[in-house]
């Protein structure tokens, strides 16, 4: 029996909530076409199968024209309504198997992460906001360095859809984390 039975790894997050410039709809919609839903009759094909690794990586690049793929989503909005609450939201599971895996290899831990959480909302002001924790600051809490490489080559990867969908990207959400201050 180990005699260390918990690990504490404080870190610092960085979320991001970033105003899209657009209505809450066409943002929704924008969003939900560029990251599509996850062809899960495909990947129990594939794991049916038992599929080479380079079919899967074909499969998610199909799946995924830019980089993600939307694994679950719900509008909350709907539900809050229920007690009175009039704001707008709507979050997901947004990520790629195939990226978490070069994480997975060094620590299956990191699926606490993967897929990333993200939301489409309105503020207190009416305007929709984008928001997700930045994904480098979220990986580099796990102390290996090619885990912290794919959490940056992630912080490009939302950056690259971000700019896809129009929508202003702050030059510190690339930035190497802990330089945004």
């Amino acid at each position: 029996m180990s005699t260390q039975n918990a690990v504490s790894t404080p870190h610092e997050v960085i979320r991001w909530s970033i105003d899209t410039e657009a209505s809450f709809a066409d943002f929704r919609d924008r969003y939900e076409a560029a990251v599509p839903v996850v062809d899960l009759q495909r990947m129990a094909q594939l794991r049916a199968e038992h599929a080479s690794w380079d079919i899967v990586m074909a499969a998610a690049a199909e799946n995924a024209p830019h980089g993600f793929m939307r694994f679950w989503g719900s509008d909350v909005s709907e539900l809050m309504q229920l007690a009175g609450d009039s704001g707008a939201c709507v979050t997901y599971l947004m990520g790629n198997h195939t990226i978490a895996e070069r994480m997975y290899r060094h620590d299956p831990a990191v699926m606490l992460y993967a897929p990333l959480r993200t939301t489409i909302h309105l503020d207190e002001q009416g305007l929709t906001r984008f928001s997700i924790d930045q994904p480098s600051t979220r990986f580099g809490s796990f102390d290996a360095p090619e885990i912290a490489a794919v959490g940056a080559e992630l912080d490009r990867k939302v950056a690259d859809l971000l700019e896809l969908l129009n929508v202003r990207v702050p030059a510190a959400l690339t930035a190497a984390p802990g330089s945004q201050m």
